[in-house]
């Protein structure tokens, strides 16, 4: 089962990125110009570039699906607060880690990774 499946209970969308490119979102037709637009915040970005309160989680999540070392890693869950990804659970070793560590800091709006929660063995 994959990250995506057994985290967020999805499957992969079709157009789904690891770093996609967000979307405009429209401001309040009350504020200035209609036709303005404001950014969604990096950590926010979902699958598609769409609005996402848990975007950058379920993009790690993606990450993670797609690196053949870490596909089969399944005591392991990823969250987010802002724009740091928390790692939770336990991995097989500190390879794995440092790798995982790795493929979510590469991931566009993470500022870190938290490891505190995560036990090895």
């Amino acid at each position: 089962m994959g990250w995506l499946k057994r985290l967020f209970g999805m499957e992969k969308p079709q157009n789904a990125q690891v770093n996609p490119e967000a979307q405009p979102v429209p401001q309040a037709v009350t504020t200035a110009a209609p036709t303005a637009t404001q950014s969604i915040p990096p950590e926010r970005v979902g699958l598609s570039g769409e609005y996402d309160q848990s975007g950058l989680a379920k993009r790690v999540a993606l990450a993670f699906d797609q690196d053949d070392q870490l596909d089969d890693v399944d005591t392991l869950w990823v969250a987010q607060t802002s724009g740091t990804v928390v790692l939770k659970g336990k991995v097989p070793s500190q390879d794995i880690l440092n790798k995982m560590v790795s493929v979510a800091g590469s991931v566009s709006g993470a500022t870190g990774v938290d490891t505190g929660q995560v036990t090895i063995g």
